[in-house]
């Protein structure tokens, strides 16, 4: 088999990896995990698609798809009509999907940009919650401002809804957030959204990769605060309504007001991770399906 038809099938068992995954439960008990094998099949489909296309487009050459596209780019003389078309196709899905994770990086930092000019003229300091930003508005809410200087910022409507040992919790998996920079992991998904705004697919994986963030910060904090207090304030934050978190922000009840509270309350009360054998098992499998299309790239088209 030519390792276009691997590339191929890669492409194929890809999107299909995904559409399984979006329906998976046991990601719950591993968060980081499931969070690298989304991005190492989110990779994967990109790079094989736009493989399976080049090494078409090149295989007159006999080459391997990059030494392929080299000698077409020089020489396309020896292309027909249909081989051409088919490189131009490659060469197009790789600058629209860069394209668009470029535009989805901009937005983002523009907003950013935006809402810390906001937080500087109506944000201010509290020595009850020192390193944080309190916003004098009545409703709930908690969120970071991710970036090189990150910042977690709360309103004064959570400071009487929360104990204080509960506010700890909150500010613990905000923090857990920055420090991981789920927004970085965040950013490729919301760039395909954009480049697919009606794929049911891909809603469903961005709503899945985002509830995987979520518990992800849940266990974090979890290290640092009794599961308890956090649990009680998720459930203090959905029974008080409290707003999502702004644009280009992550927020204590994830970006969807819809994000399922209970499911995160219940896996903080009854743990149950996957053994380690099975996490380093899983890690392992998702370096190859990232690896695999480029040594693919190599093998004649």
């Amino acid at each position: 088999m030519t390792g276009t038809a691997l590339l191929a099938l890669v492409a194929t068992g890809s999107a299909l990896g995904a559409h399984l995954l979006t329906r998976a439960r046991w990601t719950w008990r591993t968060p980081r995990t499931a969070i690298a094998l989304w991005q190492a099949l989110g990779l994967a489909w990109g790079l094989a698609s736009i493989g399976t296309l080049l090494g078409f487009g090149v295989a007159p050459y006999g080459d391997g798809i990059v030494a392929g596209v080299g000698r077409s780019l020089s020489d396309p003389r020896p292309l027909s009509s249909i081989h051409l078309a088919a490189l131009a196709a490659g060469l197009l899905l790789a600058l629209m999907l860069l394209g668009v994770l470029m535009v989805a990086i901009a937005g983002v930092v523009r907003a950013r940009r935006r809402h810390r000019a906001l937080l500087a003229l109506v944000a201010h300091g509290d020595p009850e919650v020192p390193g944080t930003l309190v916003v004098d508005h009545p409703v709930a809410a908690a969120y970071c401002v991710p970036g090189v200087r990150s910042q977690v910022v709360v309103s004064a409507g959570t400071l009487q809804l929360l104990g204080p040992y509960e506010l700890a919790a909150v500010l613990a998996h905000e923090r857990a957030h920055a420090r991981e920079r789920h927004d970085l992991v965040l950013l490729p998904f919301t760039s395909l959204r954009r480049m697919l705004p009606q794929s049911r697919t891909v809603a469903r994986t961005l709503d899945a990769v985002e509830l995987l963030i979520e518990m992800a910060a849940d266990d974090r904090a979890r290290r640092h605060r009794p599961a308890k207090e956090l649990a009680t304030a998720l459930l203090r934050f959905a029974s008080a309504g409290a707003n999502p978190a702004p644009l280009g922000t992550l927020g204590i009840i994830g970006a969807d007001e819809t994000n399922p509270i209970l499911v995160r309350v219940r896996r903080l009360l009854t743990p149950a991770p996957l053994p380690r054998p099975v996490r380093g098992a899983m890690l392992a499998g998702a370096t190859l399906v990232a690896t695999l299309p480029l040594i693919l790239y190599a093998i004649p088209a």
